[in-house]
């Protein structure tokens, strides 16, 4: 009898162990037939339609998203590693307030940023109706091309660089620069020469993600109407009808972003973690003087004031304005499809994550491995080339139902999945896995091995496990990856504007919808409630980093 309940037991581990293993697998399969789908289009060429896109597109788009790629790297590693270098090794007035506030900008949305600078600097914006009217002749820059899209990033990406960055100066403190001078370098050359490539790594780690960021954004570039890939794919499936072309444009944006993918995992694997944070805060920092200790409340005033503060007050001018007629029934609308979109999102992200991070931890072999990360490879895709990679397959499934069941009972209802919001939340889970599973592996990552061998020491073990003793350790990571996933859900615009059902708008699509018809006072209001959203991580990781 006790051997028969023992072998019910081994059975049930096993079973159980190898659910998690089978459903890593199929969540795997899932993230990888978008990028197959996609790079296979690269493979079967349509010749007639590969000469279109020679002729007429290719050049253009590829020239435009170099420069623009090359512009927004350089200005967010100069702006980001000199603000991370002054926050994290110096001392000057309002420093610890310059720490969180200059993260800000990461809660708005780029092409937020990039309506709101367009509506302010353009000809008829109040800056220069103001200069007209006060008799001011000098004309400023044109907002409206590649210098102001290329503004508009820098603004918005630099936190990337920003963050990583101060982390890596932080954990240096001011000993490298005590070290440099020992060997007889000035403070500046110190810098320049000892603090600066100790911290290479993780500054191009940070500009590797500013490049992904800027290779796969939408909005700006339709805001300014400056052509690149993302806006490339969609004119080919929406104003040319032409899903090929826009799988083939996609194929060669995922042949890019592989290469970004490679030299970042190259940057990460240099890293070397050798000072502990918390020691390096308490170190002495170096106190500005004079001049030097102006020019640093300046530049942390001005990039605050540009990129975050300015945006937000012309924001609320223009809702101001325009709240009383434009708010309505339509907004609760749009608001109840953003947040019901972010929340089944937000479900289906963490449930996969846990499923990804406990057959993680149950298996260590390279296969696992694989799948995991294949699982999580998402993130570095740009939105339009997962809209086009999961319409595909999906599409196809879909017509496949429609003929099967249509040849064996007579069903002639239409299409079952087109038209729903399957493709929209199959490639939102694809894109912000990566957010989710960080968040709750890094916990699951911290319960030791002792707890589990207590537990099973107590007959704890599978399913009980995991439901008395890993899940209400994991509350916490659950809960930031939640969080995590609803707020770029909520900003997150390409992939919802591309694949949400006929009639079916959120705040996000509202924006682009009146920034493409130059309403930008009307844009402010959907924009606001994004923005709102987008400071809860930033609340939340400014909470993280005081305990």
């Amino acid at each position: 009898m006790n051997r028969g309940v023992s072998g019910v037991k081994l059975w049930g581990t096993r079973l159980f162990s190898q659910g998690w293993r089978l459903s890593a697998l199929a969540i795997s399969l899932v993230v990888l037939t978008p990028v197959v789908v996609i790079l296979w289009s690269l493979f079967s060429p349509d010749l007639a339609v590969w000469q279109h896109l020679k002729i007429h597109l290719l050049w253009e788009l590829t020239s435009n998203t170099f420069w623009l790629v090359l512009g927004t790297a350089s200005g967010t590693l100069v702006l980001g590693v000199a603000l991370a270098w002054l926050t994290a090794v110096c001392e000057f007035p309002g420093r610890k307030i310059f720490s969180w506030a200059l993260m800000l900008p990461l809660a708005v949305p780029a092409y937020v940023t990039a309506f709101v600078m367009v509506g302010i600097l353009d000809f008829t914006g109040p800056l220069q109706t103001w200069m007209r009217a006060a008799g001011i002749e000098w004309q400023p820059p044109e907002i409206r091309s590649l210098g102001g899209v290329i503004l508009v990033m820098v603004l918005a990406f630099y936190p990337y660089v920003y963050l990583i960055a101060r982390n890596a100066f932080a954990t240096q403190g001011k000993r490298a620069l005590e070290a440099a001078q020992s060997l007889g370098y000035s403070p500046r050359a110190g810098f320049f020469w000892v603090a600066l490539p100790m911290a290479r790594p993780w500054i191009i780690g940070g500009v590797m993600l500013v490049i992904m960021e800027t290779l796969a954004d939408f909005g700006t570039v339709s805001v300014f109407n400056y052509d690149t890939f993302t806006t490339g794919i969609y004119k080919a499936w929406f104003d040319m009808y032409s899903l090929q072309a826009a799988s083939q444009l996609a194929s060669i944006l995922v042949i890019f972003v592989f290469i970004i993918v490679l030299l970042e995992q190259q940057a990460r694997a240099r890293m070397r973690y050798t000072t502990v944070g918390k020691t390096a805060g308490k170190q002495e920092r170096i106190q500005l003087m004079g001049w030097s200790r102006l020019a640093a409340v300046a530049l942390a005033s001005g990039v605050v004031l540009f990129a975050f503060i300015i945006p937000m007050i012309q924001l609320l001018i223009w809702v101001s304005e325009v709240a009383m007629d434009d708010l309505d029934s339509r907004y609760f609308e749009f608001l109840w499809h953003s947040l019901l979109l972010a929340a089944m999102a937000a479900l289906l992200v963490v449930s996969a994550s846990v499923i990804l991070a406990v057959a993680n931890r149950y298996y260590s072999d390279l296969g696992t491995r694989i799948m995991v990360r294949v699982a999580t490879l998402g993130y570095a895709l740009p939105g339009p080339v997962l809209a086009v990679g999961a319409f595909i397959p999906i599409a196809w499934l879909d017509n496949q139902l429609r003929d099967s069941l249509h040849t064996l009972f007579g069903y002639d209802g239409g299409l079952l999945l087109q038209g729903t919001m399957v493709t929209l939340l199959v490639a939102l889970c694809i894109r912000f896995m990566a957010v989710g599973f960080s968040a709750v592996d890094g916990n699951l990552q911290r319960i030791t091995r002792s707890v589990d061998e207590s537990a099973h020491s107590l007959g704890s073990s599978g399913l009980v496990l995991l439901r008395r003793v890993h899940l209400p350790i994991l509350r916490g990571g659950i809960f930031t990856a939640m969080t995590l996933v609803f707020v770029d859900v909520m900003k997150e615009m390409p992939i919802t504007l591309m694949t949400r059902p006929f009639g079916w708008d959120t705040l996000a699509v509202r924006v682009f919808e009146m920034t493409a018809e130059g309403e930008w006072e009307r844009a402010a209001l959907p924009s606001v409630a994004i923005v709102l959203a987008g400071l809860i991580p930033i609340i939340l990781m400014n909470r993280h980093a005081q305990h």
